[in-house]
């Protein structure tokens, strides 16, 4: 039991890491020192998704399913989880480097805001 609930807590972290990589831009334009730990998460998420590599807590998850009993799962976090709810059919490596590369751009939204404000400061 405590294992399968190990692996909800990786998979539940896992979920919110990919979020905020996604989405932590706009919490940088309100706590602008959240940059130091969001631009290396970007950073790491970027090159995960446009290497095709596979993320450590995939194999954590997996290790702790087996531990509860359950099946772990083949592939990574994105192609079991999020792939069917925001993927399109049949990704392959140019999507993915795509995908990438927008994680890069969302950012820079909020990024080239914030570097707007602080040149406005007097």
């Amino acid at each position: 039991m405590i294992h399968g609930l190990a692996a909800d807590a990786v998979l539940l972290l896992h979920l919110a890491f990919i979020l905020f990589v996604v989405l932590g831009g706009l919490l940088v334009l309100r706590w602008p020192r959240l940059a130091l730990l969001h631009l290396p998460a970007v950073a790491w998420g970027a090159t995960v998704e446009c290497l095709q590599l596979l993320c450590p807590l995939t194999p954590l998850e997996n290790r702790l399913r087996r531990l509860a009993g359950e099946r772990g799962y083949e592939g990574g976090f994105i192609e079991h989880y999020l792939e069917p709810l925001i993927y399109p059919a049949g990704l392959t490596p140019g999507i993915q480097l795509g995908l990438g590369a927008l994680v890069l751009l969302i950012n820079l939204v909020p990024y080239g805001l914030l570097l707007w404000r602080l040149r406005r400061r007097p």
